[in-house]
């Protein structure tokens, strides 16, 4: 049969340019995929006839002409809905037989041109391709690791590297060109197996078809804050010294930096400088004055100390609660049965609800379950940690024992599953049992005070968060409080537009979620759904659900929430009963024996207040069990 090479038959494709020494009648290597250019929605073949990069591949089309450059271009590998995204750079040869490739046109660079192997492209036997999520795993919070926000939009970035030349992950991400380059001492964690992590600086070759999370280390993080501060506390205390013993004007300083300046490149001291001193000393009396204008109109009066003494006095009530000994000693000790959840596609947290049930987040699931059911999809694999409170050190963890959600409710957000009675601890191989769980500890929501979080944010170790509960006539004040610092500026915009903070009102006086759940602030915002939340008595009251993001680079909140354990659990108990789960809800009531409020649920008929019946929308809050 004739191979048919495109160039009759499609108008759009050109004589691919050969390089030296190249074969174009190399075995294998004759094949076929299609281009779009969106908004165009055809798509033009590409009949490979030599191996190369995507992108020499890609300009033997005269479409590419028409608006596309290399350093701006993304390229979407496949139709599925922006899930991978691959280099200019990557071998031809690693993609299959008549798959499309979508091209967009950034506005910003895309990728750092990097020295790439000079030797030719090899066959896809030669390459081991693995995927890296855009979304970063531990550490990844507070430093992008990805050069271009475009790339934001895909699940995964592709990477290739040969195999048999000790080409390492670090040497891999840097050739990409699509990663920073003080990425440091990174590790990558197995998706199907999140125990395992494979350094930066182990090679590539047996990489192939696995996919990844990007995790930085913590100690590096530190360190180059640690740098960040000693240098700019260098620069004020000369600054200081300076202005002490001479006496001197922001105006004298800048003169006698420039003059040194001109000294050491062997100029005069008194002339022959590019800059004008006037202007730069203009300059800062006109922002200083523009600054005290901006601080007199925010802050009229002493309402500056009245607002910094008010915050002073929130943050002693909440460590005034969290600073007693015995208080702290009990939340560790029944944080211990908070654990951290691991999916394929996310992380969150969850707690022991009694026995080997866990309780969490629904949402965490949301990409695992098969449609209309909550039966995980076959080769879903979940672990769950305990004492995950050093990285890789003394955890223990366990798998579901079966595939199914056993009970969930949307609208409340939680997920109750079953784990296998044994777990196996990391170091060493021996087996664990559950932590008890914290279902007897169930309480109501409080109106105000104090409350604390125990979980995993960004899949992280465990933390713990002192916090105070925002009332509900407070919460708008708390939300603008946040955007007062961006007042009057595109900043307000971006917050409005922002697709997160859609709903938000919901939660506000005279919403629908108002009175349905508890809100406060917490840094613990992304992977630390589904934390239990303490009341001061160190009663569980709320299941940490969600936050009203306003950046998403950086993944801040004005508000988070939570649901209401005593509703949850008023769910559980009412599919019990439809279920006939005699045996289950049995247990349950032997769990609820010594707690009143969980009586009441349970056993609604047998505590009967007559000025609750004739009164149903009074607000009891007497014990009458």
């Amino acid at each position: 049969m004739e191979k048919d090479t495109g160039s009759e038959t499609d108008p759009c494709a050109k004589r691919m340019k050969m390089e030296k020494d190249a074969d174009p009648t190399q075995a294998g290597h004759l094949h076929r995929f299609t281009v779009k250019f969106p908004p165009d929605p055809k798509e033009y073949t590409i009949d490979c006839v030599q191996p190369g990069t995507v992108l020499q591949a890609i300009q033997t089309c005269h479409k590419y002409d028409e608006k596309f450059s290399d350093e701006n271009l993304v390229i979407q590998l496949g139709k599925k809905d922006k899930k991978h995204a691959i280099a200019t750079h990557f071998p031809c040869t690693c993609i299959r037989q008549d798959v499309c490739l979508i091209l967009s046109h950034e506005k910003e660079k895309t990728e750092e041109t990097q020295v790439q192997n000079e030797e030719p492209i090899q066959s896809k036997e030669m390459y081991s391709v693995f995927c890296i999520e855009t979304v970063g795993g531990e550490n990844t919070r507070t430093k992008l690791f990805i050069r271009s926000k475009a790339f934001t939009r895909f699940k995964y970035l592709c990477v290739c590297g040969e195999k048999g030349r000790e080409i390492t992950v670090e040497d891999a991400l840097r050739r990409d060109g699509r990663f920073i380059d003080d990425l440091g001492n990174f590790t990558l964690s197995d998706n199907k197996d999140p125990i395992k992590s494979t350094g930066c600086t182990q090679p590539v070759d047996n990489l192939d078809g696995k996919e990844f999370k990007l995790c930085l280390e913590k100690t590096q993080l530190k360190r180059s804050k640690k740098i960040v501060r000693e240098e700019v506390k260098q620069r004020i205390t000369v600054i200081q010294k300076a202005m002490e013993k001479n006496k001197v004007s922001v105006k004298d300083l800048v003169e006698d930096r420039i003059r040194a300046e001109n000294r050491s490149k062997g100029k005069s001291g008194q002339s022959g400088s590019s800059v004008d001193v006037e202007e730069i000393y203009d300059l800062l009396r006109e922002q200083c004055a523009g600054l005290k204008e901006m601080m007199m109109k925010r802050f009229p009066g002493d309402s500056y100390q009245k607002k910094l003494n008010l915050r002073k006095e929130d943050f002693g009530k909440i460590r005034q609660s969290f600073s007693d000994v015995h208080r702290v000693r009990e939340l560790i000790k029944l944080g211990e049965s908070v654990c951290l959840i691991v999916t394929p596609f996310k992380t969150g947290t969850g707690f022991v609800l009694f026995d080997n049930f866990i309780l969490t987040n629904a949402h965490l699931f949301e990409d695992c379950v098969e449609e209309g059911n909550k039966k995980l999809k076959d080769g879903t694999e979940v672990y769950v940690l305990f004492n995950f409170e050093e990285q890789h050190k003394n955890y223990h963890y366990f798998q579901l024992a079966n595939l199914k959600i056993l009970y969930c409710h949307d609208e409340l957000d939680y997920a109750i599953l079953e784990l296998e009675s044994v777990g196996k601890k990391y170091n060493p191989e021996t087996e664990k049992k559950v932590p008890p769980g914290l279902l007897k500890r169930f309480g109501p929501m409080p109106k105000n005070g104090e409350a604390c979080l125990i979980g995993h944010p960004d899949g992280g170790v465990k933390q713990l968060d002192p916090t105070s509960i925002i009332e509900i006539g407070n919460r708008e004040k708390a939300v603008e409080g946040h955007f007062e610092p961006y007042k009057d500026t595109a900043f307000v915009v971006h917050k409005i537009n922002d697709p997160e903070n859609q709903g938000i009102e919901s939660i506000l006086v005279g919403g629908k979620k108002a009175e349905k759940g508890t809100t406060y602030n917490t840094f613990m915002y992304h992977g630390s759904s589904g934390s239990p939340v303490f009341d001061a008595q160190c009663k569980v009251f709320g299941l940490h659900t969600s936050g009203y993001g306003y950046n998403p680079e950086t993944s801040k909140s004005v508000i988070e929430f939570a649901q209401p354990l005593l509703t949850i659990f008023e769910d559980f108990v009412s599919k019990l009963r439809e279920d006939g789960e005699e045996k289950l809800l049995k247990r349950v009531e032997e769990e609820a024996v010594e707690n009143s409020d969980l009586k009441k649920i349970l056993n609604p008929d047998k505590i009967l207040n007559p000025d609750k019946i004739l009164n149903p929308d009074s607000d009891d809050s007497m014990d009458t069990d």
